[in-house]
């Protein structure tokens, strides 16, 4: 990009200037299409068999079941850099798609045994769809873009987690399982047209020299030798661990300001609304900060709101979910808009995949550990505990070369 171009382009709104992009904009758009069916899929799954079986273990399983393919990324990951990614999408989608469809015939306990297989395989390509979709924005976005399109595909996620569950609610409610279904069968049909459309242009891969062994292991490698990536990724595992655990408080912290489990819907809904805006700003707080300082002043909004929950004020309460939804996401977009900058191309893949496991994997470490403690230990306390810890994470980077040195320098200091 020439200098004229950059100095356009950092005066232009990011949103309009993702959208604008012949590749970025129609990316976005299937990662909303896409993500609004699978989150009203996630809900749906478990109220689905709760109903059926009326076992809150066997609705729990549903969630199990989509989140424990994770575990297998830096493996699954392998499959992104063995075969063109436009392609890859386009046929992972419409495989989910028909996955789904045997989903509609489940309307008894007897039924149920097919929907957990599709849930485990449906949370298996997720994670080729993460690795993929995170290899092809590289080579499809401009690196000028990177940072704004990967706040705007939070800002979307995030947004589909507040939309979709709740349509996915009404259409179970008001005509079943299988309408939902159908649902999100028909927008993995609608995302692999929008991916079809894309113009990107993606060399063949060049065929592998080392065993599936080697390979796997090289995502890992690539990430731990990394100068840059490394404290980014460690710190936003980190982080995500001591997130779950203040999320598996959650329900202890409406007790004690007295109000029925309900009232942790209004938390979410200001987390949720707390990611949205952080999304838009991530681009131009990026360029500023680059990732490092980013993603450490964002776990320090965090760790400051997690301790400051524990005060007994509702105000408070629902201030700091906000800034928890503001602060959390800093680490993740800072980490993935560096890996998709720093991994060469034959390597994204399952470079994307491990750093999507270490990054995302501790949260559900962190919720078993806060599910214990919460029995154990008073709440505020926990609380106060949990985002004291956050130092650590900060520490990590703070401490690093390149921190006062601002975004370009810092990125002459990889290794």
């Amino acid at each position: 990009m020439t200098d004229t171009k950059a100095r356009r382009a950092r005066g232009t709104w990011a949103v309009a200037r993702v959208l604008k992009d012949r590749d970025a904009g129609p990316y976005l758009g299937a990662v909303v299409v896409s993500g609004f069916g699978s989150s009203a899929m996630w809900l749906v799954a478990g109220v689905w068999v709760k109903d059926l079986t009326g076992s809150d273990g066997l609705a729990a399983l549903c969630a199990f079941a989509l989140w424990a393919p994770t575990l297998t990324g830096p493996l699954l990951g392998t499959l992104a850099d063995r075969v063109r990614r436009r392609p890859l999408l386009i046929w992972t989608n419409l495989a989910l798609a028909a996955l789904l469809l045997p989903l509609v015939t489940v309307d008894s306990r007897a039924a149920l045994w097919l929907l957990f297989p599709v849930l485990l395989v449906y949370g298996a390509a997720g994670v080729v769809q993460d690795a993929a979709e995170s290899a092809l924005v590289a080579t499809a976005v401009d690196k000028a873009l990177l940072g704004d399109f990967n706040g705007l595909r939070m800002t979307a996620n995030e947004g589909m987690k507040l939309l979709a569950p709740l349509a996915g609610a009404g259409l179970y409610t008001a005509y079943g399982g299988a309408t939902v279904v159908l649902l999100d069968a028909t927008t993995f049909v609608a995302a692999a047209g929008v991916y079809a459309s894309l113009r990107v242009r993606e060399p063949e891969p060049t065929p592998p020299v080392t065993g599936w062994r080697t390979r796997t292991a090289e995502g890992a490698r690539f990430l731990w030798h990394h100068g840059r990536l490394r404290p980014l990724v460690l710190a936003g595992g980190a982080t995500m661990l001591l997130s779950g655990v203040n999320g598996a408080a959650v329900y202890a912290l409406v007790e004690s300001l007295g109000h029925t489990p309900a009232y942790a819907g209004l938390l979410y809904v200001a987390q949720g609304a707390g990611s949205v805006a952080i999304g838009l700003a991530a681009g131009p707080l990026l360029r500023r900060l680059g990732e490092r300082r980013f993603a450490a002043y964002g776990i320090t909004l965090t760790g400051l709101a997690m301790a400051l929950r524990a005060l007994p004020h509702d105000v408070v309460a629902l201030a700091c979910a906000a800034a928890i939804g503001v602060g959390l996401p800093c680490v993740l977009i800072a980490a993935f808009t560096a890996v998709q900058r720093e991994a060469p191309p034959e390597l994204l893949g399952r470079v994307a995949a491990t750093a999507n496991t270490v990054l995302l994997a501790p949260t559900a470490v962190g919720m078993a550990v806060g599910a214990a403690l919460v029995e154990v230990a008073e709440v505020r306390g926990l609380l106060v505990g949990v985002g004291v810890a956050c130092v650590v994470p900060v520490g990590g980077l703070v401490w690093g070369r390149g921190w006062w040195r601002g975004p370009n320098a810092s990125a002459r200091t990889s290794s």
